[in-house]
């Protein structure tokens, strides 16, 4: 899934750099590199195919040493959860090379299931030959699709774990995890520098944030939210709202950033609504989700954009400890409207 961009913002005198982040099917996030004096050891480079930024004050192991063991869990996490490489053992699984999966997958499965329960079918994984016909999973489009003939195998009933085999209902039945994967693997990234003595850090890939304790300053980890205007691709030059977090995870999706226009002139976003094969398009155009873990907040923007504005704030509403920060369309199409939920709103700086 794509995701829209979160950018880490600096304090006033601290000296950061822009990147841009831009990936298919995911958000994109800015962060900067932290002095060298201060306890903290920072790494920045590429990650699962988008931008890695970490800042920890990890203990007894230097810069080298921890990009090496950052690189290796971006191989393990690509060769076991990444639809863009053929080999990968979830790519196996699609084509029905093998039954067994890994810890990866048995996880990202099971939280894709207790997410899709709530969802009432608007969130499910088995979603992938819909998001394939429509050109975004590494695919050309090809035509309009039938949409029709790919839903007899889209449904989350249809694909399960047991025994540490995956059991389909229809071998046509294929998995899409890249809605929950990267958030997942930031998990696994926060976990890794918490092995190392972390007690403040940020682990960020590609927008996607966990963080714990403070910034190099002293402060709470400062995180902004980009305006969801179509094609924004100006790396944190509009921001909507800046939120501060001391431990926790956040992640933003959008269909503003990956999407195209078709021959009819309709556009044709990479959210796709499982029930109907079609764009889940509406007038919420940004969802951000602040959890105990980034899986969770990855998952759970999904969902909720993937309902559409009305239902979404329905369900929002009726989750009383749920962390949600919506960005709408105006009504008349001028200003946007937005929805905090009561427990985000103290996550939610004032504005300066």
């Amino acid at each position: 899934m794509f995701k829209g961009k979160i950018v880490f913002l600096p304090d006033k005198k601290a000296n950061f750099m822009l990147k841009r982040c831009m990936i298919a099917g995911m958000l994109a996030l800015a962060a900067g590199c932290a002095p060298r004096n201060d306890g903290y050891t920072t790494v920045d480079g590429t990650m699962l195919g988008t931008t890695l930024h970490v800042a920890a004050d990890v203990q007894g192991i230097g810069p080298r040493e921890l990009r090496t063991a950052i690189m290796e869990l971006d191989r393990e996490a690509k060769a076991s959860m990444s639809i863009f490489d053929e080999n990968s053992l979830l790519s196996r699984l699609n084509r029905n090379e093998t039954d067994s999966v890994d810890r990866h997958i048995a996880y990202c499965l099971a939280l894709a299931d207790s997410i899709g329960a709530l969802s009432a079918g608007r969130y499910d994984v088995t979603v992938k030959p819909l998001v394939e016909a429509w050109g975004f999973a590494g695919r050309e489009r090809t035509g309009e699709p039938n949409v029709d003939s790919l839903l007899e195998f889209v449904g989350r009933e249809k694909a399960a774990i047991s025994g540490g085999r995956l059991v389909k209902s229809d071998p046509r039945v294929q998995l899409d995890f890249n809605s929950v994967a990267k958030g997942y693997t930031v998990d696994l990234l926060a976990a890794l520098l918490e092995s190392f003595g972390a007690r403040n850090y940020i682990a960020d890939i590609g927008g996607e944030v966990r963080c714990k304790g403070v910034n190099p300053r002293g402060t709470p980890w400062r995180i902004g939210v980009e305006t969801p205007f179509d094609g924004n691709m100006t790396a944190g030059e509009y921001l909507q709202k800046r939120i501060a977090m001391t431990d926790g995870a956040l992640a933003t999706s959008g269909n503003y950033r990956r999407y195209y226009v078709d021959e009819e002139g309709r556009k044709v976003a990479h959210t796709i609504d499982p029930r109907t094969g079609r764009s889940a398009l509406s007038r919420l155009l940004s969802v951000t989700v602040a959890a105990p873990s980034c899986a969770e907040a990855d998952a759970l923007g999904t969902m909720f954009l993937a309902m559409g504005a009305d239902d979404a704030l329905a369900t929002a509403e009726g989750m009383p400890d749920v962390k949600v920060y919506f960005i709408l369309a105006g009504e008349n199409g001028e200003e946007y409207e937005e929805y905090i939920s009561p427990a985000m709103r103290a996550l939610i700086m004032e504005e300066r």
